[in-house]
């Protein structure tokens, strides 16, 4: 408890810090771009435009689902995807490439994945904000169930920061994570509502699917945008869960991170 607590003290302490890294980062990933951070936007919806064709009119014809378009449907639940996906990739792999820039410096390492996650979730504010125009070009107008869309951010966030604290400490010690968390994220990734109903499965499976996170936000995207539901009381078993799952991943990301952070220029 006393490693969390001293990492919540770093970031709070480091909140600037972070937003000024956070800021360059996305200037020098896309230095040399024509586009520059217009690629931010376009790749996700590439991949958008992609998987409404395959899932959306190859597989289901263009069906509505519980009365929303597919394309709605779909949009709604992917788009906090691309942002936790690529944050927890990049994420990962923070301190080992970041470590050697900062390695002589009084530098809370813990602010590295910190700002690379934040950097993400620029670019996740920015689609998301064009898709609610589109939402609202199509008459999902907006409401007070916003309120609730702010949390689910909040929480994909923290979700994000609690994996990739761990992730990239150990990351530092074994270089395969990195391959491991990819392959994990995929599999998780069609193991989740975001592109197909779990409802279709046998009863005895799809309790076990809610205990992927990914159906939880996917789900709370969609209650938020396009359903007006409060998906955290009328799920609050689900939200309960979620909420414990961060705080285990941030005590364990906390300990892991202070155990080895005086040991991570002898893993590099």
């Amino acid at each position: 408890m006393k490693s969390l607590i001293n990492i919540i003290k770093e970031q709070i302490g480091s909140l600037y810090l972070i937003q000024r890294l956070a800021m360059f980062h996305i200037k020098i990933e896309n230095r040399n771009n024509i586009l520059g951070f217009i690629w931010e936007i376009l790749n996700p919806a590439i991949q958008m435009a992609m998987y409404w064709f395959v899932f959306g009119l190859g597989l289901k014809g263009n069906a509505d689902i519980d009365g929303v378009p597919f394309i709605f449907w779909m949009l709604a639940g992917i788009s906090m995807w691309f942002f936790m996906n690529q944050g927890i990739l990049d994420g990962t792999k923070s301190i080992y490439q970041k470590f050697n820039l900062v390695a002589k410096m009084n530098f809370p390492l813990s602010t590295l994945p910190s700002y690379i996650i934040t950097s993400k979730l620029y670019g996740h504010l920015f689609l998301l904000g064009l898709l609610l125009i589109v939402f609202w070009i199509n008459g999902y107008l907006p409401s007070i169930y916003y309120i609730q869309l702010v949390y689910f951010i909040v929480i994909s966030y923290l979700f994000t920061f609690a994996v990739t604290l761990l992730t990239s400490t150990l990351a530092v010690v074994v270089r395969d994570i990195q391959m491991v968390i990819q392959s994990t994220l995929r599999v998780m990734f069609f193991l989740s509502p975001i592109l197909w109903q779990t409802e279709r499965l046998p009863d005895f499976i799809e309790p076990y699917m809610q205990l992927n996170p990914f159906f939880y936000l996917a789900n709370g995207y969609r209650a938020s945008l396009l359903y007006n539901e409060w998906y955290i009381i009328d799920q609050w078993q689900m939200t309960a869960y979620n909420l414990g799952l961060i705080f285990l991943l941030l005590l364990v990301g906390s300990a892991a991170h202070f155990k080895f952070r005086n040991r991570f220029s002898d893993f590099i």
